[in-house]
């Protein structure tokens, strides 16, 4: 059942960036956020009356509250920088570089989670992270572009704050309904991307964005809400080290959304190391 979960909020993981790159035009990436973010704080607020979680907020334990809260402040951190980079760069390149937060996040199931690591986890890993600097060293050779390596460190900074979302997340979710904790996570980063907006001032560009920003804006939100909602209900009944990778694999659909939809022309560098990506990613599955 993990694993439907992982690959569902891997589709939706994709849809997010299409939906996301194509909204942030011309957009202040941190308001872009910040306007998700309200999105799926909706999103999440309705599952929860729904199911009839609400009440029991009160009764979450301090720790897991904690984690929860340090889980939604990483987010907001992975946010800020993920969708700054799609800004600058194509979807189709930031991508492989921000989901080679899987291999972070191995790393630390197993130091900090005591998770077991096989050998296909560790050669899985192993691709990963090849078929990721496969993309970079091609992108650093083309100096002329009109790309900077600044959006590859934004990148590689979101993949780290990823990966210890999933870590932090899966220490806080313990004996609490997923659904819950994802509505917890997301008050948090509404608080840390306005917060942001304000300081800022970027709030008052608001009047300016087109419909267009606003729906997309809107349906990116939408996509993120189903694609937590499912991520964080896997690894609430599964193990990291095996969902994180299945969720990665939206690297994969993105690139061919990518092509399909923003018309994104991927280089010889970014279909090999996608490639490599997909069989560390399908590794380890085993």
């Amino acid at each position: 059942m993990s694993i439907i979960l992982a690959l569902l909020a891997a589709i939706f993981a994709a849809l997010t960036g299409i939906l996301a790159k194509v909204g942030i035009k011309n957009v202040n990436p941190n308001l872009a956020t910040a306007i998700r973010t309200i999105v799926v704080a909706i999103m999440a607020f309705l599952i929860v009356m729904v199911s009839n979680q609400l009440d029991t907020i009160f009764l979450i334990n301090m720790k897991s509250f904690l984690f929860i809260v340090l889980s939604g402040i990483t987010t907001g951190l992975s946010w800020l920088c993920y969708f700054k980079a799609i800004q600058i760069g194509d979807v189709s390149k930031v991508v492989p570089i921000d989901k080679s937060s899987v291999v972070i996040s191995i790393f630390l199931s197993f130091i900090i989670l005591g998770e077991p690591v096989t050998a296909m986890i560790a050669i899985g890993g192993t691709l990963i992270t090849i078929g990721t600097f496969v993309i970079i060293g091609k992108l650093k050779k083309n100096s002329g572009t009109s790309y900077s390596n600044s959006y590859i460190a934004l990148a590689f900074l979101s993949a780290v704050f990823a990966a210890f979302t999933a870590i932090l997340a899966k220490i806080g979710i313990k004996d609490v309904d997923s659904n819950l904790a994802t509505f917890i996570r997301t008050i948090v980063i509404i608080i840390f991307a306005w917060a942001i907006v304000f300081f800022q001032r970027t709030h008052t560009q608001m009047k300016t964005i087109s419909r267009k920003s606003y729906i997309f804006l809107i349906l990116s939100g939408v996509a993120t809400g189903l694609s937590w909602l499912f991520f964080f209900a896997a690894i609430s009944i599964g193990e990291v080290s095996i969902v994180a990778p299945i969720d990665k694999f939206s690297v994969v659909i993105t690139m061919i959304l990518s092509l399909i939809i923003l018309k994104e022309k991927p280089t010889k560098n970014t279909i090999f190391g996608c490639l490599i990506i997909t069989l560390g990613t399908v590794l380890l599955l085993f």
